[in-house]
């Protein structure tokens, strides 16, 4: 008797390794395209033989026609596979950032709530070619280092087994097990940037390049994000030796190179409860070390304030009156 069809066994052992890691529950997001059905099915066969609970959520963002039957078909398929609980979640879609970062976000709620309830992890479908069009679409953006380093595998709640799949063994392994696959219309919809990518510009590098592109960015991802971790754990060391309740030293800021310093200062920032973040903030946040001039105070979102004062930098909460004791501008500090 032969064993499963190869596609079948390749995404099996994907999962397979992340299953017996963790005794934890997992539920598979799924929206019925294949690259989350051949997850959902791996699931479902290994989870019972590493002694794992395993069900599966699929999330009706109401925004196309038959949605709501699409989903509860989808989710009598999961129950078939022996998934369980099978949950069926409907949830409104905003409006901002356009709809697919819309629907994304609405989806990831419902999911971090569903995973909350259950003590669960997230499942994932995302694929090695998903990972590359992640990589563009940070290079694209020029949003830093982290969007290039693509996405993480295992970050709970989320768990992504698939990135070293390619989307074409996932469909092999839908036809091998006779699973029903949706194609989604807005993965080919040109009116959105990431199926554009998908269906113009990898074909157009793959091309060009010869091959092997997809591979490549996933790879380039996977040592860049190596290193980003290296540098935020220095950052992290440094972060806990130079922080009091005085704030932080100019002095010993300064003495960091740009990339250690800028972590230590978003790390600071976001232990003080600065919301939302931006490149902006930070960039004008470092400039009371690496460029002091006597500048005035930095305005962060959520209405907190950064500023020098002593030879430190303090963080000033959002409405609190006109600054703290001790906190007057140096008058040696205001010279340029």
């Amino acid at each position: 008797m032969g064993g499963p069809h190869p596609a079948v066994a390749h995404v099996r052992s994907a999962v397979r390794p992340g299953l017996r890691s963790s005794a934890r529950p997992v539920l598979v997001a799924v929206s019925g395209g294949a690259d989350s059905l051949a997850l959902a099915a791996a699931v479902a066969f290994e989870a019972p033989r590493a002694g794992v609970p395993a069900g599966a959520v699929t999330v009706d963002h109401g925004l196309q026609p038959g949605s709501a039957e699409r989903a509860a078909s989808t989710a009598e398929l999961l129950r078939g596979l022996g998934l369980d609980p099978v949950r069926v979640v409907a949830v409104d879609v905003g409006t901002g950032g356009g709809p697919e970062a819309a629907a994304r976000t609405a989806r990831h709620a419902a999911l971090s709530a569903e995973a909350a309830a259950h003590g669960a992890r997230v499942a994932l479908g995302h694929t090695l070619d998903d990972q590359a069009e992640t990589v563009l679409l940070g290079l694209g953006r020029g949003s830093g280092p982290r969007s290039v380093a693509g996405m993480v595998a295992d970050r709970p709640p989320w768990w992504r087994p698939l990135l070293g799949v390619r989307r074409a063994t996932t469909r092999a392994a839908c036809t091998a097990l006779g699973l029903p696959v949706w194609d989604d219309p807005w993965n080919t919809d040109p009116a959105l940037r990431r199926a554009r990518l998908r269906a113009e510009v990898l074909p157009l590098l793959e091309d060009v390049l010869g091959g092997g592109v997809a591979p490549a960015l996933a790879r380039t991802a996977d040592l860049l994000r190596e290193d980003l971790d290296a540098l935020d754990a220095l950052a992290a060391g440094h972060l806990a030796r130079l922080a009091d309740p005085a704030g932080l030293p100019a002095a010993g800021l300064a003495a960091l190179p740009a990339a250690l310093r800028r972590r230590v200062l978003r790390g600071w920032l976001r232990d003080g409860g600065v919301p939302d973040l931006q490149a902006v903030h930070l960039t004008a946040v470092d400039a009371l070390v690496a460029a002091w001039r006597g500048q005035g105070p930095v305005t962060l979102p959520g209405g907190a304030e950064a500023l020098r004062a002593s030879g430190r930098l303090v963080l000033r909460p959002a409405g609190s009156p006109g600054g703290r004791a001790g906190s007057a501008p140096d008058p040696e500090e205001q010279r340029t």
